[in-house]
């Protein structure tokens, strides 16, 4: 990732300035404890399987379903910005895809289940555009019993 300070200019000033929202600290819902939770991990990498399309700026392009069982080399990004170091993802998928951990965190039984999908959004867009998605996303991860979402926001 280029730092803030080695940014042209308008670039600069422009990611200053854009609104950042807050959020309140207490969870929305209350639930089991962690090592009884269903667990799925939702990235804004723009992750995809190799044999998917990549990313398109096409409206209602945002996301992609990566099956739990995936291996690394199945898996591709296709965020493409000058400012994005994909050099970390190339050395260790686990640092935008955390299933290595999350399967360990499972044998150990410090989780309940690793979900058998998972997400990876395109993060370059405006989340405000995604509300439909997120909302039909919530639904399929209500009926595959996830009660827990690692977000990796990238």
């Amino acid at each position: 990732m280029v730092r803030l300070d080695q940014m042209p200019e308008g670039q600069r000033k422009h990611l200053k300035e854009l609104p950042c929202p807050t959020f309140e600290t207490n969870p929305w819902v209350e639930g089991p404890p962690l090592n009884e939770r269903r667990v799925a991990i939702v990235s804004t990498a723009g992750l995809h399987r190799r044999e998917d399309r990549p990313f398109t700026p096409e409206p209602g392009d945002y996301y992609r379903i990566i099956p739990g069982d995936i291996r690394a080399a199945e898996l591709l990004m296709s965020h493409m910005s000058t400012n994005f170091d994909h050099t970390g993802f190339q050395q260790d998928w686990n640092v935008l895809f955390p299933i290595d951990r999350l399967r360990e965190f499972d044998e150990e039984g410090i989780i309940g289940s690793v979900a058998d999908f998972h997400y990876s959004f395109m993060g370059a867009l405006d989340p405000m555009q995604m509300e439909k998605d997120a909302r039909r996303l919530a639904s399929i991860l209500k009926g595959d019993h996830v009660d827990a979402l690692l977000l990796v926001p990238v």
